[in-house]
């Protein structure tokens, strides 16, 4: 029997033979990754304390416990809250609730900081994004354009960001309450939602899930305001496909309609306010897009130690 043995041994050899080794271990090659995974933050600000704690520890240092998070997801969308200029800080020792305070910018290193942690898209249409001036605006740009990092809802342009992620089209959309006035009527932000409204349109004719992105409301109010709601109904009934708002440095509410999911105020994620358990706790949102549209949601929470760093909250 010994001949029978080598005979089957080598019609099997002659059989692997004529296949690539890819080919013969294709049952254990890990599967396509199908889909969109996208992680959406609140509000971040990189000056006053949170300035003089990166320049003393690194900027590595505020994303230590909460980076695992951030790199599990195909990138992370948040509201960039402030220009990036390499004009120094103004609000670095300023007195609380002085003018200087509340004005920002950010050092150069930001957006490769960003970049480096998977926030790879930021929205600008917000409330300090022109605290330096237009010329403040266009060195944001260039600077994340040098990082490599996207953006949307520039408040002269109105800017929409197209991107395609594992055949996911998606396209995100800035609401800014705070637009400069030249750019609205006397209407004020009905003529900016317009914009919006006709945006999310043009983006659903496009094939493009519309991602809409706000700045709205009033800050540190734990629910929304009456027109963000009618606001956010009317995209959704222009067909986004989720509304994440931002701006009130708390969370609020969020809400299902005509199906689809709209959260008011994902409260801050980096920032340096910590006075009471509104303004320290936030969410992050991880969203699972598929090509027809939201496939699941899940609510991270998170809390802004002393320290400077953003955690997750236990």
């Amino acid at each position: 029997m010994e001949w029978l043995a080598g005979f089957v041994a080598f019609v099997i050899a002659s059989i692997v033979g004529m296949f690539p080794a890819h080919m013969l271990a294709y049952q254990a090659a890990p599967l396509p990754h199908t889909g969109a995974t996208v992680l959406f933050a609140g509000d971040m600000m990189f000056d006053r304390t949170i300035r003089t704690t990166t320049d003393e520890k690194g900027g590595d240092y505020i994303f230590s416990c909460i980076g695992p998070i951030l790199r599990d997801a195909d990138f992370v969308v948040a509201n960039l809250e402030g220009p990036i200029t390499s004009t120094s800080s103004v609000s670095v020792g300023s007195i609380v609730g002085g003018k200087n305070n509340y004005t920002f910018t950010f050092p150069v290193l930001t957006a490769r900081l960003l970049y480096e942690h998977n926030i790879r898209i930021v929205n600008i249409g917000n409330n300090h994004i022109l605290n330096f001036g237009t010329w403040g605006l266009e060195d944001t740009k260039r600077y994340l354009d040098a990082a490599g990092v996207g953006y949307f809802g520039d408040p002269v342009q109105h800017s929409v960001l197209h991107k395609r992620v594992n055949g996911v089209a998606l396209a995100f959309i800035n609401y800014n309450e705070f637009a400069p006035p030249e750019h609205t009527n006397i209407l004020g932000y009905v003529s900016i939602s317009s914009t919006t409204v006709r945006q999310i349109r043009e983006a659903r004719a496009a094939g493009e899930l519309p991602v809409v992105y706000t700045h709205w409301g009033i800050e540190y109010a734990t629910t929304s305001s009456a027109y963000s709601r009618e606001l956010a109904h009317s995209f959704i009934d222009a067909g986004a496909e989720v509304v994440i708002g931002s701006h009130p440095h708390v969370v609020e509410e969020h809400e299902t309609y005509n199906g689809k999911n709209i959260y008011y105020s994902l409260g801050n994620f980096i920032f340096d306010q910590y006075w009471n358990d509104d303004v320290r706790n936030g969410l992050l949102l991880r969203v699972e897009f598929s090509a027809s549209g939201v496939r699941s949601l899940r609510e991270i929470p998170i809390r802004l130690q002393q320290d400077r760093r953003t955690c997750l909250r236990s």
